[in-house]
């Protein structure tokens, strides 16, 4: 009851309160007049600060109209907007619709007005139509108002049968209003120039008002002398913008036509015309005013390929190497002269050749500055010549008298079956009777398809990467791709304070989204703040080795030793100078393409270089991989099968060496390329007394397809001799290319290591392997089938690269082309053999028969043993020891180990030819 009381006080209380606050408000503006001293004061200066704002506003004069105006003003806008809206949703519908649809249906509206001017000329079409017609139309055309239905008709079916050209049209508008033109100004001319005051019958019966138009100001201001070859002139430019001719091809056209046509009956020219309406147009745009290319460049410039491989080019110029005898008349096949003369007109690149590399941007917001070093560090120079080397047609020269100042094949003098001369053969070649050597054609090798530069794939890559990054929120953006053959390189930009460690802590996350293992992290790609994420391609591509070098070709670079590698992951050819390497280490596991890789390299050389420029010793332990090359002239010694042989082959090697530094030594050179260039232009000459005929040196190439079985027949040797070799013969033009399926530390030393500076690394098992090869990860994460590292000298990083592939047809046909210009002539003294070694047997003595039985029992058992020996042959340790030390120089048991058995060089089924050889007779 007490509660009920006190809420009873309290709710009267309330409702009194509230009827107190509002007149308070009320009250708040005036001025309080029942308040004490103290809150007077504060009371006052409130209604001091407000009554600025209090005051009211002055009230508008009333409407003469009462209203109507802004009625009907409210009615108009919302009629004006309605319609507005309707006309933009139609323009919206137009604009969304279907490009084809709009140009096919843009052909038939110029079809149905021909038809409809058709009627009203060739016709008499009655009513408003035909009024309008022969007003417009034969006003305007005059007497050839018949033509006008033929015309538009022409226009109509062009746009139906080509609507992927739409840059040509704009030509063809200029073109035809040449035509036009200069058409009926002569037309008028011809039936006596009727003035105004004819009357309109008399201009309709002779060109009409353009006619009229045309050749009434020539007339007046020059006379009808020089009018007429004005407008001849005018209607011949427009003839050729039509037809996208231009001048200079007049002639070709020409004898194009009367062949086609069987007036005139010969082959026609290599020259390809099937690119002349856009060459023409690229011609056209170059001429348009200032305004409008301002206008262009303001818009996102678009790729261009051919744009890209000029430009490339123009970064880059080798000098040629002067040859013995040039042959200024060389002719080229006719595929190259074709391309090679739609490049100088249109900037067009050998057929299969891949767009160069450009990364796709993929934000909008990329700055001009970022561009330019872009541009700026794709334009800069590397240890490998690039797939972007091709000739720059604003660039293209005849070719001059001199050798040394050619820079541009000439194009003119073309022949299909010709052959490719090259300077004759040197003095230290014999050829089979007076034969000149020339080079397989490189029409032997296939074309390649012409690479892509982005997929639909790619772009999935690309969402997929973006959301990693987002959920697991990385401040990283995907701004670009390049796509090589194999793989797509994604450059991935980090926010600011982002670490690199966040993005390669998400590798395996990475794998996981793009659903591919193989995924490799480039941090940072090399010259880039940027890091690189290397994911294979869904839909390889393959590279052949006929389009590396053509673009050798094509950039001019006549060094013999220059091989084809493949191609890397921004799709430029790769392609190295082995001179310059100057060795190599090739290696990786089975199937990975390290047979492929050296059938390149053996087919560059049989393509770029004679005999008498590149002389090669190939060593086959496993005797399948390099059979087809038996027999070709390049060959110094029969291919090597036998390690033995191999052995001693690598020894020839190194006296070789030695003779060709004391001759650098005797006459003051440093290099083999500056002592044959002296004796070329017969700088050097013999003592007096001497006999000698000074000759220059080959370049010797090494290639050792195994090096694994090398090493277990005799280490010692082999690496002894690798080493020399790799230490000293660069200055003398010899060179080694070293290939192995196993390598690990037995096999590739640290002494091989140490002085093969270039390194090709394939796909390997392990990690180990990859860091015998590269001396870093990464060949472990390759997919094989060619797909590589490449590590030059002098590199930080090694290149992600697709190795080129040449098939056994192409080098059937290469090798039996080199087998027709001239037969091997191999050196003797290359491989040993046998002969030598029957002459030691004077330290064999009274102990035939002993060392007959110690070698068979040996050999035999695979066990060599000197207590052995003893045990079975009842010799003491000095004779058990001597027989061991004779079947080591002939090289029956391995040297000595200390405490442990030698190894057994000889297998069973060989027992009975190393019986023969001991004693002096002939193997069976």
């Amino acid at each position: 009851m007490a509660s009920r009381q006190s809420a009873a006080k309290k709710t009267p209380a309330k409702k009194a309160a509230a009827p107190t606050k509002a007149p308070a408000k009320k009250a708040a503006a005036k001025p309080p007049a029942k308040k004490s001293a103290a809150k007077k004061a504060p009371a006052k200066k409130a209604p001091a600060k407000k009554a600025p704002a209090k005051k009211p506003a002055p009230k508008p004069a009333p409407s003469p109209t009462g209203g109507v105006y802004r009625l009907v003003r409210a009615v108009w806008l919302g009629v004006a907007h309605g319609v507005g809206a309707m006309f933009r949703g139609i323009g919206r519908g137009a604009k969304g619709l279907d490009p084809a649809h709009r140009k096919d249906g843009l052909a038939l509206l110029l079809l149905g007005i021909a038809l409809i001017v058709a009627a009203g000329t060739w016709s008499n079409l009655r009513g408003p139509v035909g009024d309008l017609v022969e007003v417009l139309v034969t006003g305007a055309f005059g007497r050839l108002d018949l033509l006008v239905p033929l015309l538009l008709g022409a226009i109509a079916v062009r746009l139906i049968r080509h609507p992927e050209k739409p840059e040509a049209n704009g030509r063809i508008v200029i073109g035809l209003s040449a035509l036009v033109i200069g058409v009926l100004g002569q037309v008028h001319v011809a039936c006596g120039s009727p003035a105004r005051s004819d009357g309109m019958q008399a201009i309709r019966d002779a060109g009409g008002l353009i006619g009229w138009g045309a050749s009434t100001p020539l007339i007046f201001t020059m006379g009808e002398i020089l009018a007429v070859p004005l407008l001849v002139l005018l209607t011949v430019f427009g003839l050729l913008v039509v037809t996208a001719t231009p001048v200079n091809a007049i002639p070709q056209r020409l004898r194009l036509l009367g062949v086609k046509l069987g007036v005139i009956h010969e082959e026609p020219e290599a020259d390809d015309f099937t690119h002349d309406d856009e060459r023409y147009e690229d011609q056209w745009r170059e001429a348009l005013p200032a305004r409008s290319s301002r206008r262009r460049s303001a818009a996102p410039e678009e790729y261009e390929p051919d744009q890209a491989e000029q430009e490339a080019l123009a970064r880059r110029r080798r000098p040629r190497r002067t040859p013995v005898q040039p042959d200024m008349d060389r002719p080229m096949d006719a595929v190259d002269v074709a391309a090679a003369a739609a490049a100088a007109l249109d900037g067009a690149v050998l057929h299969g050749m891949p767009p160069s590399p450009l990364v796709a941007d993929l934000t909008q917001g990329v700055s001009g500055e970022r561009e330019e070093r872009a541009e700026r560090e794709r334009a800069a120079p590397v240890p490998t010549a690039r797939a972007t080397d091709a000739p720059v047609p604003g660039k293209l020269k005849k070719k001059p008298e001199a050798p040394a100042e050619s820079l541009v094949p000439d194009l003119t003098k073309s022949s299909p079956e010709a052959p490719r001369d090259l300077p004759p053969r040197a003095e230290q070649l014999q050829l089979s009777g007076d034969i000149t050597y020339s080079l397989p054609s490189l029409d032997l090798l296939e074309r390649g398809g012409p690479g892509k530069s982005r997929s639909a794939a790619n772009d999935a890559v690309v969402d997929s990467l973006s959301n990693v990054f987002a959920e697991f929120k990385v401040d990283a953006d995907v701004t670009g791709f390049t796509r090589g053959p194999t793989v797509t390189r994604y450059e991935i930009e980090l926010g600011p304070a982002v670490k690199v460690e966040k993005i390669t802590a998400l590798a395996k996350n990475i794998a996981y989204a793009v659903a591919s293992p193989d995924v490799r992290i480039i941090s940072p790609i090399p010259g880039k703040s940027a890091v690189g994420i290397e994911i294979p391609n869904t839909d390889r591509e393959m590279v052949n080795v006929g389009d590396v070098l053509r673009l050798a070709d094509a950039a001019e670079d006549d060094h013999p030793m220059l091989v084809a590698l493949g191609k890397d992951v921004e799709g430029g050819y790769v392609m190295a100078n082995m001179a310059k390497m100057p060795h190599i280490l090739v290696a990786g596991a089975t199937g990975s393409g390290k047979s492929s890789c050296i059938n390149c390299l053996i087919t560059s050389i049989m393509i770029r270089a004679t005999p008498e420029d590149v002389r090669m010793v190939l060593v086959d332990p496993k005797r399948v991989e390099l059979t087809a090359y038996e027999g070709i002239p390049h060959l110094i010694t029969p291919i090597i099968t036998n390690p033995k042989r191999a052995a001693e082959a690598l020894q020839w090697v190194v006296r070789e060496m030695d003779l060709r530094y004391d001759d650098l030594a005797a006459f003051g050179y440093r290099h083999i390329d500056d002592f044959n260039q002296a004796i070329r232009d017969g700088k050097l000459k013999t003592p007096e007394g001497s006999e000698r005929e000074l000759k220059t040196y080959p370049y010797l190439l090494v290639i050792v397809d195994e090096l694994a079985d090398l090493m277990m027949v005799a280490p010692r040797d082999v690496e002894d001799s690798i080493v020399r070799i790799t230490q000293l013969a660069r200055a003398a033009g010899i060179h080694l290319v070293l290939a192995t399926q196993r390598p690990s530390v037995d096999v590739v030393t640290g002494l091989i290591k140490a002085n093969v500076p270039s390194r090709l690394a394939f796909a390997t098992s392990s990690l180990a392997d990859s860091r015998v090869i590269l001396d870093q990860p990464g060949a472990e994460k390759l997919i094989g089938k060619g797909d590589g590292l490449f590590l030059p000298m002098g590199a930080n990083k090694p290149t992600r690269m697709q190795g080129a592939f040449v098939t056994e047809d192409e080098i059937h046909a290469v090798v039996q082309h080199c087998k027709d210009q001239m037969a091997p002539v191999f050196r003797d003294d290359v491989t040993v053999g046998t002969k030598q070694k029957k002459e030691i047997d004077e330290d064999i003595g009274d102990d035939l028969d002993l060392l007959c039985q110690a070698a068979e029992l040996v050999v035999s058992t695979q066990f060599g043993s000197t207590s052995m020996l003893q045990r079975k042959l009842r010799v003491g340790f000095a004779k058990a020891g001597r027989l061991m030390d004779l079947m080591e120089s002939r090289s029956i048991v391995g040297p000595s180990e200390g405490s442990k058995a030698r190894d057994v060089l000889v297998k069973p089924d060989e027992l009975d030819g190393v019986l023969a050889v001991i004693r002096g007779e002939a193997q069976p």
